[in-house]
């Protein structure tokens, strides 16, 4: 029996193995954290009071930019210091090239007001980052990037987690596993947990427990004009039905998250491979079985051409083992044959994230990018990744000519994958307008990765060929800058909501980019 494939192998054109598969790497970066009182009046008041003293200019000078760093409990960077070069990469170093006036890495909301204080005065660019994960590179610019990456915190009782908007999502498994506990999430590591729930979070206990939204009960938000709000239902419910769903970087900087939890027991991993010969068959049996498969059983597809051609199928079980190979049979059958390797086994849930995440070879200490920055560990090898992604929501199975296009595309010469998704389930039981995110009549999410040259040819005729299948829904968590009619896209019947929301707590567009709501 091979090893399984774990995420980053099957994505990543470098990987080493792990042993496992599992959701994409994304989240909708920028993202934001909170962790204490709520206050209207930045802290220190510092850099306000030094650009009063300046005058009217075009922008901040120096000594503005120093009055700043004296006003945080964090810390700023800006260019010139040796941290700088480290401090301002994202994840993918395709964005590399983008150079911001600082980065401050905010610890405490009264440092994210401090932030939004300077920028509204001086016509600063802000952008806020979490884990720096946007697909797009717009967890970054040239202005001042907001980092809440300090703001990690972690704690649970009593059916309820409250979590620090800059914690990564392996620290937030380990943490929550550690007291029995935990919440459905992303399998990327280095993932903030702050894009992730902002633009929904699908992930690989979905099914089971609903989109990493589905189980947010409140959040602390920093807005444009520098107060910290507490939302939920009761309390600024418009910031908070947006919050679900509506993308990070649109509303304010999250600063804190309170989630329900769930008992975190041992779970079912299942990782099955055939010959591509029997792709047309897998995609035309998985696609009528994992939407419809009992809540406990999530799973996915992949089809990779990274180099050669491979079709794996995955998920997790939260029952018994013999019970998921029971549940496998029926799409075994459908198949027309036994997979070419197979690979079932039961673990811990704590151990199964780990997996999931590309991490099963390294400790929780590992699992993170290297570095001495917040969010990074000295002992860090976690790698950076350049690529370049586009997506789908399915809304129906596709037709045997979708499925034959699907294989021709992937087929391909490059390096590149198509990620198939599972949703329904608990997912689907939401109405779509009960939070943000639209998609809950959605089948599954598609998305499609690519590596090096060549890449954005190959997204583009793959994304363009599958549009007439797949219809134009799209995941805000894989943005896409070069997609058309994105509002709808991303949002459908709640993009003018949405709108609405935008224009009572951000009036002046402070947040924007280029698709901001």
């Amino acid at each position: 029996m091979r090893p399984a494939l774990d995420r980053r192998s099957f994505l990543r054109v470098s990987a080493a193995a792990a042993a496992a598969a599992a959701t994409g790497c994304a989240t909708g970066d920028p993202g934001g954290t909170i962790t204490r009182a709520t206050t209207s009046t930045p802290s220190g008041g510092t850099a306000a009071a030094g650009a009063a003293a300046t005058g009217a200019r075009t922008g901040p000078s120096p000594a503005d930019w120093s009055a700043l760093g004296r006003g945080l409990s964090g810390r700023l960077i800006r260019p010139g210091d040796a941290a700088y070069d480290t401090a301002r990469r994202l994840y993918n170093p395709g964005f590399d090239g983008i150079r911001p006036s600082g980065v401050a890495y905010c610890a405490e909301p009264g440092d994210v007001a401090e932030c939004l204080t300077f920028a509204r005065r001086f016509g600063v660019p802000v952008t806020s980052r979490s884990g720096g994960h946007s697909y797009a590179g717009w967890s970054t610019g040239t202005g001042l990037v907001l980092d809440v990456s300090p703001m990690n915190t972690v704690q649970a009782s009593s059916g309820r987690a409250v979590v620090g908007a800059g914690a990564k999502l392996v620290d937030v498994y380990d943490r929550l596993a550690a007291r029995g506990v935990g919440i459905p999430a992303g399998s990327c590591p280095t993932v903030g947990i702050a894009g992730l729930t902002l633009g929904g979070g699908i992930g690989v206990l979905s099914r089971k427990y609903g989109l990493t939204c589905d189980v947010l009960e409140s959040l602390r938000v920093v807005t444009a004009d520098g107060k910290v709000r507490t939302c939920d239902a009761h309390h600024e419910p418009d910031l908070y039905w947006a919050s679900r769903g509506g993308g990070g970087g649109n509303f304010g900087v999250a600063v804190s998250f309170t989630f329900r939890t769930f008992k975190a027991g041992d779970l079912v991993l299942f990782f099955l491979h055939w010959p591509w010969s029997r792709a047309r068959k897998a995609i035309a049996a998985w696609q009528a079985w994992a939407p419809s498969a009992p809540d406990a059983l999530w799973s996915n597809l992949h089809l990779s051409q990274d180099p050669g051609r491979e079709l794996q199928i995955g998920g997790t079980y939260t029952g018994s083992r013999a019970e998921c190979e029971r549940l496998l049979e029926p799409l075994i059958a459908k198949i027309g044959s036994a997979p070419s390797s197979r690979y079932i086994t039961r673990t811990s849930y704590q151990h199964a994230m780990m997996v999931e995440a590309g991490c099963s070879g390294r400790t929780v200490s590992q699992c993170h990018l290297p570095g001495s920055l917040p969010g990074q560990t000295r002992d860090g090898t976690f790698p950076r990744d350049s690529f370049s992604a586009k997506s789908h929501m399915a809304y129906r199975p596709l037709s045997a000519s979708g499925i034959a296009t699907l294989v021709d595309q992937v087929g391909r010469p490059g390096r590149h994958a198509v990620l198939l998704d599972a949703l329904g389930g608990a997912v689907g039981r939401v109405r779509p307008d009960a939070t943000a995110f639209p998609h809950r009549g959605a089948l599954f999410s598609v998305q499609y990765y690519a590596h090096r040259s060549g890449a954005a040819a190959w997204l583009r005729g793959a994304h363009g060929a599958m549009a007439p299948h797949f219809g134009d829904h799209a995941y805000v968590n894989y943005i896409d800058p070069a997609l058309s009619g994105w509002r709808q896209a991303y949002y459908g019947g709640n993009a003018a909501r949405l709108a609405k929301v935008k224009a009572a707590y951000d009036p002046g567009r402070l947040f924007r980019f280029p698709q901001a709501v």
